[in-house]
């Protein structure tokens, strides 16, 4: 067995290995550490999240650094706030017998000017966030020209986040003798190109094999109606009353607006995104940290710096647009040896997706039945008892008993047995008593619409100037289409969207109420326009090349500007006031209650 000492850590490191209770190196740990302790040489180590590649980075570069020099010698640049923090915080537990180390963290929304005084007092090693660190390399508060190693972590997700023009700035003030270690949890095309423009001839280490998803995690997946979606959810959560999870959307609005949805249903959820002050997301974080919340909605960009090692579920409410960034995603759990689940909430026209994830992670999904109300009501009942069964005693009530037996006299063993629990159980069974079932059998996609109905006399379509490049398929701009005009979900059909355009219909009654409702609103920071189209069309959703369609009144080319590869920073709309959302209650399910019994 491999252990620390045989990897050539000097007896500082390993003590304070000891104090942190680790026993024997990770995969990464023990192919990467002997590699950069023993070699100078750019390296490319590939391995998931939460598999310890801060500490095989980090143990190698705090042995070769000299902590009696004053002079910047490393410099690890990681996507977000929080993992920088995170690495820092690591790097100075690593270093605690370290005399003289001094690591600074360099991120944005917290003062430049208290963290150029940090770098002036002699900073060996700076982890920053590429931002700020471009903006304080053009101000002169940091000199990074003698650094003799410097780290990509997270490469993908950096480049991804559209940082590929700031790392580009940043190490052009860095010598070109340095040594380059790139670590990524995927290896796409633009990381391999990072690679090759920066580094000379790198190593390259794989933990098993490229993008692959941990073996530690199973992969489950729901199919339901797109309208059934939030339902779903919150009979994920329901039927496991023990759950600590993150639930991935992918735009800072649906995070927002179903982590409102959850908190008024009675969850203890809370959102995470970029439009959140620095302040919240580190409370809300905390508050993850202490279990005071156990459904995190989050966006991908934002969850790059949860470091929770007792993450039991992780939830994809919609998939990410990168199909590569499930791995991110799956990897929150199943982190430090334990086992995790990662679900997948599908619409038939989704499915394809699976098929695609399952390539790229080479794990198999199990196809799941969303769970009964019956079924629900069944597992609460025995956590609840499960919970009596491990409470301990609280002696206090000692002195109670008497009034108490007095109360309860009469009542056999088996009657209280039931009261005791109907108190809890009632709750669930009268709000899923009549829940229908959410699940859907596979095949085509055509969402309850009655197409020969539809294209009647009496239906109008309309031209729109947003299409695939806003990031929007068919069923995102019938869900924005319906926000922006309060219609109804069989009020707008037949959309099908293009790359820069797209076409929907609706009823001709309602040609007013649209045209009135998209008046001044803004998507991307442009004017969205809507006029009617003199084509009715044919069904093509897909979109392709369109045939002859929009050759009329309503074709326009352009609109749409080029989007990034991440839906995370979608605008919301602008311009038209709306009504706050609904939040949608499942037939018969009653007045709101607690999730928890």
């Amino acid at each position: 067995m491999t252990t620390f000492q045989s990897l050539g850590l000097e007896e500082h490191l390993l003590q304070a290995i000891n104090d942190l209770g680790f026993e024997t190196p990770s995969e990464v740990q023990e192919k990467t550490i002997p590699i950069l302790l023993e070699q100078e040489t750019d390296i490319v180590s590939l391995a998931q999240t939460g598999t310890g590649k801060t500490a095989a980075f980090g143990f190698p570069m705090l042995q070769k650094i000299d902590v009696n020099s004053r002079t910047t010698q490393g410099l690890i640049l990681s996507p977000t706030r929080e993992l920088c923090l995170q690495i820092t915080s690591e790097l100075k537990l690593y270093g605690k017998y370290l005399n003289g180390l001094n690591v600074v963290a360099i991120y944005g929304g917290a003062s430049i000017s208290e963290q150029a005084r940090q770098i002036k007092k002699g900073a060996q090693i700076i982890v920053a966030t590429p931002g700020r660190m471009k903006d304080m390399i053009g101000r002169n508060m940091i000199d990074i020209s003698k650094i003799e190693y410097c780290v990509l972590d997270e490469a993908d997700e950096m480049l991804n986040m559209g940082f590929y023009e700031d790392i580009t700035d940043i190490l052009s003030h860095s010598p070109k003798d340095k040594s380059t270690w790139l670590f990524s949890a995927t290896m796409p095309k633009e990381v391999a190109t990072i690679a090759k423009k920066f580094m000379h001839q790198p190593l390259e280490v794989t933990v098993g094999s490229k993008n692959v998803g941990a073996d530690t995690v199973t992969h489950e997946y729901f199919l339901v109606n797109a309208r059934d979606r939030y339902q779903a959810l919150k009979r994920l959560a329901d039927a496991n009353p023990d759950i600590f999870s993150v639930v991935f959307c992918r735009t800072k609005r649906d995070t927002q607006k179903v982590a409102e949805m959850l908190i008024e249903d009675g969850y203890n959820a809370a959102a995470l995104h970029g439009d959140l002050s620095q302040n919240q997301r580190d409370l809300v974080m905390k508050s993850f940290r202490t279990r005071q919340i156990q459904m995190l909605v989050a966006t991908d960009v934002a969850a790059r710096g949860i470091d929770v090692d007792d993450i039991t579920h992780v939830i994809n409410y919609q998939l990410p647009d990168e199909i590569e960034t499930y791995t991110h995603r799956s990897g929150r759990t199943g982190r430090a040896g334990k086992t995790g689940v990662s679900m997948v909430i599908v619409s038939k026209s989704e499915q394809r997706k699976i098929k695609q994830i399952e390539k790229i992670i080479q794990k198999s999904f199990i196809k799941k039945e969303v769970p009964s109300g019956i079924e629900i009501c069944e597992r609460q009942l025995f956590h609840l008892a499960n919970n009596i069964k491990d409470t301990e005693i609280n002696h206090e009530i000692d002195i109670y008993l008497p009034k108490i037996n007095e109360v309860l006299e009469g009542f056999s063993k088996e009657e209280l047995i039931k009261k005791v629990f109907s108190v809890e159980f009632t709750r669930f069974y009268n709000y899923y008593k009549k829940a229908k079932d959410l699940n859907v059998e596979g095949g085509k996609d055509t969402s309850g619409e009655d197409f020969s109905k539809k294209y009647s006399e009496d239906s109008t379509r309309y031209f729109i100037n947003l299409g695939r490049k806003d990031g929007l398929q068919w069923m995102d701009l019938k869900d924005l289409i319906r926000e922006i005009t309060d219609l109804g979900k069989d009020d707008v059909f037949h959309v099908d969207t293009m790359e820069t355009f797209s076409f929907f219909n609706t009823d001709s009654a309602h040609i007013d109420k649209v045209l009135e409702a998209f008046k001044g609103v803004q998507f991307n920071d442009r004017n969205v326009d809507i006029e009617i189209s003199k084509d009715k069309g044919g069904r093509n959703r897909g979109g392709g090349k369109g045939g002859n369609r929009g050759k009329g009144k309503g074709h326009r080319k352009g609109g749409g500007g080029k989007r990034g590869k991440f839906n995370d920073d979608r605008p919301k709309f602008k311009g038209k006031s709306r009504r706050k959302e609904s939040r949608p209650k499942e037939k018969g399910t009653g007045g709101k209650r607690r999730r928890r019994m």
